[in-house]
């Protein structure tokens, strides 16, 4: 069968990455006919908004897409269209692999662990305003509903992965009312699964236990704000975004994507398609291809133990299309 599959190439380097990622996609095998729709600052241009509904129609009708990073202005402009995608289609879980690769320079080694994001609020609701010139007010949102509904989701794929272990990572003790909403709602959810051990850590705190020692870690489930900034430290820890891929999964539809952004001041043909490719591997995981997407990733994991093909990132020059035609040929 053929899967139908909306693409959003993205900009900057995006265009590229997704484009390496077809290609390793369509030679290993599996089908997929692509739905090619544009959002950012091409679609601004065509049609005066960054996420024109036919994008959004796009994904509700094929459930699932493959998306590259969109550049999101700093301080001014438009919208994030990554936050804007996520609470249009209600794609509450973030989900992020961080797992050690051997070839790539790194300071650590034995790294496997996944980040669970609850998507669609926190301070990420963009709920916002200015108080005359000279101050500002966001406002936190945590409910209870979304709460227990990504924590349960955070238990169900240590089940699934047979991981023995979820962190809830929080701030409850300064914000006692948001926070520990949150922490009391994980803590709850955690009764249901006696097999998986359950702990809390504060984020400051863990962000310096990421870094001090990262093996001690599985799974960990945190608020929005968080989940975004300690998924790049944890990227960091294993090589870079460039070998941090992502998935946005709802009742309905799910959307892959790097975590990592454009990078517009990059030749686009220089990005590391790594992370889009494993992005791959997890729709594949999604879509019930597991033995499909076990070949891709362990035809990364050969190029990159090999180290002849690396990109300007991780030590090497090879160009984003080359890396994926190195991917192909270590396909077994």
């Amino acid at each position: 069968m053929a899967y139908n599959i909306t693409l959003i190439p993205g900009e900057g380097i995006g265009p590229q990455v997704t484009e390496a990622a077809k290609m390793v996609l369509k030679a290993s095998g599996v089908k997929i006919n692509w739905e090619v729709v544009e959002a950012g600052q091409k679609a601004i241009q065509k049609y005066s908004t960054p996420l024109p509904d036919f994008v959004i129609d796009s994904i509700k009708r094929n459930r699932v897409a493959l998306k590259g990073p969109v550049t999101t202005p700093v301080g001014t402009g438009f919208r994030s269209v990554n936050v804007a995608l996520r609470q249009a289609l209600n794609l509450y879980a973030n989900v992020r692999p961080v797992k050690s690769y051997k070839g790539v320079p790194s300071r650590y080694d034995g790294i496997d662990l996944v980040i669970v994001r609850e998507n669609t609020e926190d301070l990420y609701a963009g709920i916002e305003h200015k108080i005359g010139e000279d101050a500002a007010e966001s406002i936190k949102i945590i409910t209870r509903k979304a709460s227990e509904r990504i924590a349960k989701f955070a238990f169900e794929l240590a089940r699934k992965e047979e991981r023995r272990k979820v962190t809830a990572v929080h701030k409850a003790n300064i914000m006692k009312c948001t926070d520990g909403l949150f922490l009391d709602c994980v803590r709850k959810v955690s009764q249901e699964y006696p097999e998986i051990i359950f702990e809390n850590v504060i984020v400051d705190a863990m962000s310096m236990k990421l870094v001090q020692t990262p093996q001690d870690y599985e799974v960990l489930v945190m608020p929005n704000l968080y989940g975004d900034i300690l998924s790049d430290l944890a990227a960091g820890l294993v090589g870079g975004l460039g070998l941090a891929p992502g998935a946005n999964i709802g009742e309905k539809e799910a959307v892959f994507e790097p975590a990592h952004g454009s990078a517009p001041e990059l030749d686009p043909n220089m990005g590391n398609p790594t992370a889009t490719i494993l992005s791959g591997v997890m729709m594949l995981r999604y879509l019930g291809e597991s033995k499909t997407a076990d070949k891709v990733e362990k035809a990364v994991e050969k190029v990159l133990e090999e180290g002849r093909y690396l990109t300007c990132d991780i030590g090497g020059n090879t160009r984003t299309l080359e890396y994926a035609e190195a991917i192909i040929d270590a396909l077994e």
